[in-house]
């Protein structure tokens, strides 16, 4: 049985970046996966996780020989034993869209079998890679104070100071008396207005387990899809935003682009390399409040598939004026079957775990001509593209966006073809 290197200090030399923001290293036969390193560094680490097995988890504590692109983190509560946030602070911005391009063509590499150099690319507005969030979700803790997780667990640090998002967001926020286990949604909407609801936590019963039963992503995904806002601290708690001339109201929990670049830029690509004619057929599948949809809008029909019926109700009153748009309040998966066919153009921007073979398999036998992918998991990005080349498809082009910059997040979006 593999020792348990829990807490031991190890001596390593760093290498490649992998995809989920660290620098992976080997010692004694077995990988390393190091945090708050950078590649060719030689440092000190302290393992944080050891479940056995191959590999083990571990945060650098001491550099030893530092890289040229190292900088003084920019955030001051992402480094060892802080908060999961900024897990490439410590590195330059270009340096960290350098290391994000390689884990993309990594990823299509190794999950595609696509060999292809992809070059991240600056959203507007993101400078030095702070103040580019429009919105946050901040836990609360036993004692009422809001802050953020720490790196796999469940441990809050309540020190707001990560800056991702202006520090405005941020106002009167410590000092204010929030619902232990609650959660805390801060929107800083296009119109200049914030916005600050309270999620209330989640229903405990009798038994002592949370209600209604689920665990993991998929409990998340129902809570973003729908909470419960217990209390309107500031604003309407109905966000504006808008992309191309056109305006979005919507609810402050509901989703929307968290960089304030991303939904004009990636609004364009799709309505680039989609191509729509008025006499075409297109499916916009997870859909939100219908920003794709918009883009889409010239031709003759639009399905536009979304689960959250407060996502379909907000993109309607949005696109009213579009009578070609037809929202349907579904999972992406049952609405399949009951939408136009056959659709010339299909746009599909799946959550972090990607469309999948299912779904993929649906698209193509609908007879699709081109797809415009949006991914925000290199990993599944890359899963997703080589199910779509087993259907006999062509990847024509990827660009991949810094829409998540001193995170090692990135957003990719591909152009496929028969």
């Amino acid at each position: 049985m593999t020792e348990n290197w829990t807490g031991r200090r190890l001596e390593l030399t760093l290498g490649n970046p992998g995809h989920g923001g660290f620098v992976v290293a080997r010692h004694e036969g077995r990988v390393v996966f190091v945090r708050h390193g950078l590649p060719g560094e030689r440092v000190i680490a302290i393992v944080t996780e050891d479940r056995g097995g191959s590999f083990c988890r571990a945060e650098a504590v001491d550099i030893l020989e530092g890289s040229p692109e190292r900088i003084a983190s920019i955030c001051p509560i992402s480094g060892p034993g802080g908060a999961g946030c900024c897990d490439m602070s410590h590195a330059r911005v270009a340096f960290q869209r350098q290391m994000k391009s390689q884990i993309v063509a990594e990823q299509l590499l190794r999950l595609a079998r696509v060999d292809r150099n992809v070059d991240v690319e600056e959203l507007p507005g993101t400078g030095d890679g702070t103040g580019w969030r429009t919105r946050v979700r901040l836990a609360v803790d036993g004692n009422g104070l809001p802050g953020y997780h720490r790196y796999r667990s469940s441990g809050i640090v309540t020190d707001l100071e990560c800056p991702q998002i202006e520090s405005a967001a941020y106002d009167g926020i410590a000092e204010h008396e929030w619902t232990p286990g609650s959660e805390v949604q801060i929107v800083l909407d296009g119109a200049g207005e914030r916005h600050v609801v309270e999620i209330a936590p989640p229903k405990v019963s009798k038994t002592g387990r949370t209600s209604p039963g689920r665990r993991g992503a998929a409990a998340r995904r129902a809570a973003v899809a729908a909470p419960r806002i217990e209390r309107l601290f500031e604003g309407s708690g109905r966000p504006r935003e808008g992309v191309h001339h056109r305006e979005w109201t919507l609810a402050a929990t509901g989703f929307w682009q968290a960089h304030r670049g991303a939904a004009q830029t990636y609004s364009t690509v799709v309505a680039e390399w989609a191509g729509v004619t008025a006499s075409d057929t297109a499916w916009d599948l997870y859909g939100g409040v219908g920003v794709f949809a918009a883009a889409l809008a010239g031709a003759g029909l639009v399905e536009s598939v979304e689960s959250s019926k407060q996502a379909v109700a907000d993109g309607r009153a949005a696109l009213a004026d579009l009578p070609q748009v037809r929202f349907h309040p579904e999972r992406v998966e049952r609405a399949l079957s009951e939408l136009a066919r056959p659709p010339r153009v299909v746009v599909l921007d799946p959550p972090r775990t990607g469309a999948g073979r299912d779904v993929i398999a649906a698209v193509s036998s609908a007879g699709a001509e081109r797809i415009v992918h949006v991914g925000c998991d290199p990993a599944s990005f890359a899963r997703d593209v080589g199910l779509y080349l087993g259907e006999g498809y062509r990847l024509d082009t990827v660009r991949a966006f810094d829409a998540f910059p001193l995170t090692h997040h990135v957003e990719c979006i591909a152009l496929l073809t028969r």
